[in-house]
């Protein structure tokens, strides 16, 4: 016969591991990995900020193992919560202190500026010509020339400014 209960409710609740080991867990992993997508070309996480993209994948790791893994839901929680925790500290340290927040987020790259594309910067951030004309036409623009300028923001957004055309 199939068991449908649990026979043991607090061992769901309870956690297995050492606290420590998960924050140690959890930090080494969120900061470990922030650092590593620092060296990422920007337009590699898609629309998403590094720091957003990287808390979602964690966020979602953390979560499978409370599914499966963990025989624990407690682990997984405190995990999910460690990941929290520090993706609220680097938002705010971020806001509050330059030299963190130039660690987390990169200038924006200029690769056009004057009508004229900017071939070093572009691959720099490993966008072709195509992919350039591509976010261009998408803007309305279909010559280089009325661009004034255009940059890989730090999120991997392209934005771009027309040339004014008063007059």
């Amino acid at each position: 016969m199939t068991d449908w209960l649990p026979t043991n409710w607090a061992g769901i609740f309870a956690p297995e591991k050492p606290l420590l080991e998960l924050i140690a867990r959890g930090s080494v992993l969120y900061l470990g990995i922030l650092i590593l997508m620092r060296f990422m070309p920007r337009r590699s996480g898609g629309e998403l900020a590094r720091m957003d993209l990287v808390l979602v994948l964690l966020i979602a790791e953390g979560a499978a193992h409370s599914f499966g893994d963990y025989t624990s839901l407690a682990d997984g929680l405190i995990v999910i919560v460690v990941l929290m925790v520090w993706d609220y500290l680097i938002n705010v340290l971020s806001f509050r202190i330059r030299f963190i927040e130039r660690l987390v987020s990169s200038p924006p790259v200029e690769i056009v500026r004057n009508g004229r594309m900017l071939k070093r910067n572009m691959r720099q951030e490993y966008l072709t010509e195509e992919e350039l004309m591509g976010y261009l036409r998408l803007e309305g623009i279909e010559d280089l020339a009325d661009v004034k300028t255009a940059h890989v923001e730090s999120e991997g957004k392209i934005s771009i400014v027309p040339v004014s055309k008063s007059g």
